[in-house]
C-alpha cells in the first residue's frame, strides 16, 4: 500500500507505510514520482521531511559529489540553522537508519571532503534505469525495439515528480530538467510511431501531450505530422494556426524554422518526414492527380495553388471540412480601406469549397 502523511518533525526520521516486502528482493529508490523505497511488490513512500529532502537530493545527483553547502540550502533554504554541517550528518544518520529497516546497503550513502555521495545503478535508481533505457532507444536500428523502449521507459514515470519532496531548491533547479527529459522522451515515442505508420493511432495521445504542454514545439510537429499523414489536414492547419498564436500572444515569438517548414510542406501538400514514403514508415506520400494517358502526374490546378498562397498569406481560413472563408484581418483591412464586407456573409459570399482537382 502507497500513502503519505504528515510533514515529519524537523530531523525526525520520515514516517513510512508499507507490508511486508518480499525477502532476498534488491530495494530501489523511485524518483519519477513520489520519493520511494520499493522492492518490486511493495512500495514504501517517504513523508515530507528534512531527512526526505537530502535523500532526493542524493539520488538527483547519482554516484556524484553532492556539496554539503548545496545539501543545506536543499533541506532548510536560505537560512540553515547553527552548525548546519553538524546537523546534515543526523540527516544522515536517519537515513542510513531507514536503510538497514528497509534492505538497503548501509553504505550507499557515502561521507567525502566536502559532502555526500550516494552509490546507485540502474538496478536500484528508477531515473538511472529511464536513462538507460532511452539510450538503448536511440542506439538500435530497429524501429519496433525502440519504440518497445522508449515506451518501457515512459512507464515508469508515475506522477508529478518528488510531489511528497519540500524543497525550493530542488522543484526550481532541477525537477524541471527531469520534466524535460521526460519530454524528450514523449517526443522519442511519437517519433517512433510515425516511423511505422501508426500515425492515426498516436494522434489522441499527441493531442493530450499538447494539452498539456500548449507551448511546446516539438510536440506540435508530431501532432501536425500525424494529422496530415492521417488525411486531416484542415485539423493539421488548425493546430499550426493554434501554436502561432501561443507562441506570439504568450511569449511575443515566431515558430522556430522547423515547425514553419513542416506547416509550408502540408500547405504545398508535400510528402514529409524524413523516412516519409519509404519501406520504414510504411507511410505513402500524398497522391497527386495523374492526368489520364500520362504517365506522370499533372500539376495542381491554378484555383488549387491559389487558394493555398492565400490560406499561406493570411487572407483565407481553411475549416474542418475543408472549405474556405475570408478571414477576419482581411475583413479589417477592407474596412480600414473605406470598403465594407458583410460581417455575417452568407455562406456562398465568403465560404468557399474545397478546390476542384484536375
Amino acid at each position: 500500500m502507497v500513502k503519505t502523511g504528515a510533514p515529519a518533525p524537523d530531523g525526525a526520521l520520515p514516517e513510512l507505510t508499507t507490508t511486508a516486502a518480499a525477502a532476498g528482493d534488491r530495494p530501489r529508490f523511485l524518483v519519477l514520482g513520489l520519493l520511494a523505497i520499493t522492492d518490486g511488490h511493495e512500495t514504501v513512500v517517504l513523508q515530507p521531511s528534512k531527512p526526505g529532502s537530502l535523500l532526493a537530493a542524493l539520488l538527483l545527483h547519482p554516484g556524484a559529489v553532492v556539496s554539503a553547502d548545496l545539501l543545506q540550502r536543499v533541506v532548510w533554504g536560505t537560512r540553515p540553522p547553527a552548525g548546519g554541517r553538524s546537523a546534515l550528518h543526523t540527516c544522515v544518520l536517519r537515513l542510513r537508519r531507514l536503510f538497514a529497516k528497509y534492505g538497503v546497503a548501509d553504505h550507499a550513502i557515502e561521507a567525502v571532503p566536502g559532502g555526500y555521495r550516494l552509490h546507485a545503478d540502474a538496478d536500484t535508481l528508477d531515473l538511472l534505469r529511464f536513462r538507460e533505457l532511452l539510450q538503448r532507444a536511440n542506439a538500435t536500428d530497429d524501429p519496433e525495439t525502440a519504440l518497445l523502449l522508449a515506451r518501457t521507459a515512459l512507464r515508469l514515470w508515475k506522477g508529478p515528480v518528488l510531489g511528497n519532496v519540500h524543497s525550493d531548491e530542488l522543484h526550481r533547479d532541477l525537477v524541471p530538467r527531469l520534466t524535460e527529459e521526460r519530454l524528450l522522451a514523449v517526443e522519442r515515442v511519437f517519433d517512433g510511431e510515425l516511423r511505422l505508420g501508426r500515425h492515426r493511432e498516436m494522434v489522441a495521445d499527441a493531442r493530450e501531450a499538447v494539452r498539456a504542454d500548449p507551448g511546446h514545439e516539438a510536440l506540435s510537429a508530431l501532432l501536425i505530422e500525424a494529422l496530415y499523414r492521417s488525411g486531416r489536414r484542415a485539423e493539421a492547419l488548425a493546430e499550426y494556426r493554434r501554436i502561432h498564436t501561443h507562441l506570439t500572444s504568450e511569449l511575443g515569438v515566431e515558430p522556430g524554422p522547423a515547425l514553419r517548414d513542416l506547416h509550408g510542406a502540408v500547405l504545398r501538400g508535400d510528402p514529409t518526414g524524413a523516412g516519409t514514403g519509404s519501406a520504414a514508415t510504411g507511410v505513402p506520400p500524398p497522391a497527386p492527380t495523374a492526368s489520364p494517358g500520362l504517365g506522370r502526374a499533372s500539376p495542381p490546378a491554378p484555383g488549387t495553388l491559389v487558394l493555398r498562397a492565400l490560406v499561406n498569406a493570411g487572407l483565407l481560413e481553411e475549416d474542418p471540412s475543408g472549405r474556405y472563408r475570408v478571414h477576419d484581418l482581411l475583413r479589417l483591412f477592407v474596412q480600414a480601406a473605406g470598403t465594407s464586407l458583410p460581417t455575417a456573409a452568407p455562406p456562398d459570399a465568403t465560404d468557399f469549397p474545397p478546390p476542384a482537382t484536375g
